[in-house]
């Protein structure tokens, strides 16, 4: 364990991690990554709840459910909302992201956010690979976040 992470770590936390199952192969990268810089920072795997909804819209429900059981410490929320060309993508990331900041502050309860909304998607082997790549960095990523935020929390009087 790095000195960073000597004087906190997560090894007492219990984190639910939901995630939308469209474009499940892109987003099981950020998952592994997630899990795999996590335990970097003292979680194990088996103190993370894996919870896969239909799609990203379903994301909030779940959130403010599993907030309410007490049960967790945090949230992470993943998913990959795209450009279908039937709907208004961002329309759905702007009510998913609204949903999910409202439940993180009526709740108290920290919600890392990993719901991605690229400009361009396109079905394709290549924009597959770039954004497969781009999202387990962003695991990483939401990893950390974790870790600053319950590290930060945990340092707020009376919390």
């Amino acid at each position: 364990m790095s000195e960073q992470t000597s004087s906190f770590n997560l090894q007492n936390k219990r984190i639910c991690f939901i995630h939308a199952s469209w474009h499940v192969d892109i987003v099981e990268g950020l998952k592994d990554n997630f899990l795999e810089k996590s335990a970097e920072f003292g979680l194990a795997s088996s103190q993370v709840d894996v919870v896969a909804v239909p799609g990203s819209l379903e994301i909030p429900l779940q959130a403010q459910l599993r907030a309410k059981t007490g049960l967790y410490d945090a949230i992470v929320v993943a998913g990959f909302v795209i450009d279908g060309g039937i709907y208004r993508h961002d329309f759905v990331a702007q009510a998913v992201l609204d949903s999910v900041m409202k439940i993180q502050l009526e709740q108290e309860m920290p919600i890392i956010y990993a719901v991605l909304t690229p400009h361009h998607f396109h079905d394709n082997s290549t924009h597959e690979a770039f954004f497969a790549d781009h999202l387990k960095k962003k695991g990483v990523e939401a990893a950390n976040a974790l870790f600053q935020t319950l590290k930060c929390c945990s340092e707020v009087p009376n919390a």
